[in-house]
Formats: structure tokens, C-alpha cells, sequence
């Protein structure tokens, strides 16, 4: 059965562009918030949203992502919470893909069975779960391409000719590129490198190249859609979110959708060029 990640992916590439793909933290600041910011996306121009999990310890992030899941745990969010935000999502967007972002811990006490039937019921497309290698897919990563969810895996600037076919091998949906080494939201990426990096990686695989880490503007959005099958966005959104926090909902919806349809417009600005 065909997913909306991967509908999605096939119609990006009959359109000849690069997807969009955004990062915003369950339960940031508070829930209400996070649902409200979550629905506003897509017409701001996300293709596909990623929506973290909170974790009181979430090595692979930033500053600004460790302070959004601190925000969110503070307010009482949940993992079942989470999967309620995405079921509360699909009430009026049955079409964007929805990928849980984040770590094992709280999946493995929710119950890795209980967990992938919920999120596939509550409208689930896929897992991104960073701190689980290849050597451990019976944990998580086989359960949920069995139960319908795709299973996204990062590749790094580290990740050899030798050691990629492991992470490539029961990766579906596409491929996470992290085009820098260290944490999420500190650094820019070289866009000559990821080209490399890229290329090298659809000598592998058939499945989208999508690139994250350190992507924060429209030039460097539309850079980076020279290179890949999609940009990935989150430490940039997440401090719009923190910085427009204390002046309620309305004002941090304006400020995401003002920031995700700038990086929409640098990414299919290229297409645009390319056309």
C-alpha cells in the first residue's frame, strides 16, 4: 500500500520540484499552539511536516529544539498527546504526511506494538527515530514498515560507502541527509558538499534525498534545492515559535507562516529557475 509519503514524493516529482519539509515540536509551547501551528503549515507551503516527540534527553539537538521539548514536557505533553495533535490534525488535512520525529525511549515505554497500531490509526505516515542503528531495526523499524508506517534513516557526512547500504537497507519514504556533523541548528551547510554527498547517496538507493541541519533561510533553502529532493527545516521554525510564544497564538502562527512561506518560495524558486 502506497503511503502519503510516498504520494507525495511521486507528485513533487511529476511537479519537478523539491519538497518542503518542516519541524515543529508537539506541545510547543503549549498544545492548543502547537495544533494551531501544525494546521497552519501546509498553506504556508509545507509539503510534509515532521513533529518532534518531546524527550528530556535529546542528545541529536540543538539549543533552540532542546528548549522547544523542554517547553512542551513543561506543559504536559505526552507521547499519547502527540498521537491526539496528529489525529486532530487529520480532521480537516487527510493529504500532508505527518513523520513522528524523535527518540526510542518514550515509544519503548508506550509499548512498541501499542505505539505503531496507535500512530498508524491516528494518522501516522512514518518515524524518524535518531538514536536507533540499523543493528537494532527488530526494535522498532521492522514493527513499523509491518504496520504500514514508513521508516526514515539519517545519513551523515560520516556515513561511508561501507557502512550505507546497512542504514539504506529497510529505509523507506526517503533518506535523511544531515549535511553537517554535531547537533541540529549550529551551523550552515555547504552546499557543494551536500551535491556530493547527495550524489553519492542516489548511487545507492532509488528512495528522495531530503537535507536538514542548519538550513534557516530562503537563500540557503533555495541552495540546498539545487542539490536534493527536499529541504528540511526545524531550528529555524522552532525559535520563530519560542520568540512569538509570549505574545499568544495568533502572533506565533503569523510568525511561522510568514517564516515557512519565505523558505517555500526559496525552494521553488529554483524550480522555477530550472523551468
Amino acid at each position: 500500500m502506497t503511503t502519503r509519503i510516498e504520494t507525495r514524493f511521486a507528485d513533487l516529482k511529476a511537479e519537478g520540484r523539491p519538497a518542503l519539509v518542516t519541524f515543529v515540536m508537539a506541545g510547543d509551547p503549549d498544545r492548543d499552539t502547537a495544533l494551531a501551528v501544525m494546521r497552519a503549515l501546509p498553506e504556508a507551503g509545507a509539503d510534509l511536516i515532521e513533529l518532534g516527540m518531546p524527550f528530556s534527553d535529546p542528545m541529536a539537538d540543538g539549543p533552540a529544539i532542546q528548549r522547544a521539548g523542554l517547553r512542551a514536557l513543561g506543559s504536559g505533553e505526552t507521547l499519547a498527546r502527540t498521537l491526539e495533535t496528529v489525529r486532530a490534525f487529520r480532521e480537516d488535512n487527510e493529504q500532508t504526511p505527518v513523520i513522528l520525529m524523535g527518540y526510542f525511549n518514550p515509544i519503548y515505554i508506550y509499548g512498541v506494538e501499542r505505539f505503531v497500531r496507535d500512530a498508524k490509526a491516528s494518522g501516522v505516515d512514518g518515524l524518524i527515530v535518531v538514536d536507533l542503528p540499523p543493528e537494532m531495526d527488530d526494535e522498532l523499524c521492522l514493527p513499523a514498515l509491518a504496520g504500514g508506517l514508513n521508516f526514515v534513516r539519517l545519513a551523515t557526512p560520516t556515513t561511508d560507502d561501507k557502512r550505507l547500504p546497512a542504514v539504506l537497507k529497510n529505509t523507506s519514504g526517503f533518506v535523511y541527509y544531515v549535511s553537517i556533523n554535531g547537533i541540529t541548528g549550529t551551523a550552515a551547510p555547504d552546499a557543494g558538499a551536500v551535491g556530493r554527498a547527495v550524489t553519492r547517496i542516489k548511487g545507492h538507493t532509488d528512495l528522495p534525498v531530503c537535507v536538514g541541519f542548519g538550513v534557516r533561510t530562503a537563500a540557503q533553502a533555495e541552495a540546498i534545492a539545487r542539490q536534493a529532493d527536499g529541504v528540511v527545516v526545524g531550528s529555524a521554525i522552532v525559535q520563530a515559535i519560542e520568540e512569538a510564544a509570549p505574545r499568544g497564538t495568533e502572533a506565533v502562527v503569523d510568525a511561522v507562516t510568514a517564516l515557512v512561506r519565505s523558505l517555500a518560495e526559496g525552494t521553488r524558486g529554483q524550480s522555477l529557475a530550472a523551468a
